[in-house]
């Protein structure tokens, strides 16, 4: 089975702030297959964590098209340990915010991608996500 790395990154300057979302997937070997970076405009940290792995998600969708998608293991890594933990059922989502959120990225998953993990790892080991996520902060900004 074909396996991908998505790295994810959302953040707020002032949480809430103007933030944004990056997303970047590798494959195997360490190439970069794709990269997505989105301003968010005036919200918090952990949504722009969500809106980060939504967006990759869907790149990888876009990239191979949703039957591949169901033949691809992913492996979704972020610096997030509150998104990845509530992603894998270990923290329950209370805030209103997040809900919605959090259901969308799940019945993508459902629907499209039945073999993703949801990983933590630290800052320094996600810096193309943030540097993303940086730069569609800087050009929401502009």
């Amino acid at each position: 089975m074909k396996k991908v790395y998505l790295y994810t990154d959302g953040g707020a300057r002032g949480n809430p702030g103007p933030s944004g979302a990056g997303a970047v997937v590798f494959d195997e070997q360490g190439a970069v297959l794709g990269e997505a970076k989105k301003y968010l405009g005036h919200t918090t940290n952990n949504v722009a964590e969500y809106e980060a792995v939504r967006i990759g998600l869907v790149l990888i969708q876009e990239t191979f098209g949703n039957d591949a998608c169901k033949e691809i293991e992913v492996v979704s890594r972020m610096d997030s340990e509150l998104v990845c933990k509530q992603l894998n059922g270990v923290y329950r989502v209370k805030n209103e915010k997040l809900k919605p959120m959090f259901t969308a990225v799940k019945a993508l998953c459902a629907e499209v991608f039945p073999h993703v993990t949801f990983e933590h790892v630290r800052r320094e080991k996600n810096k193309h996500a943030d540097m993303l996520a940086n730069e569609a902060m800087d050009q929401g900004r502009a």
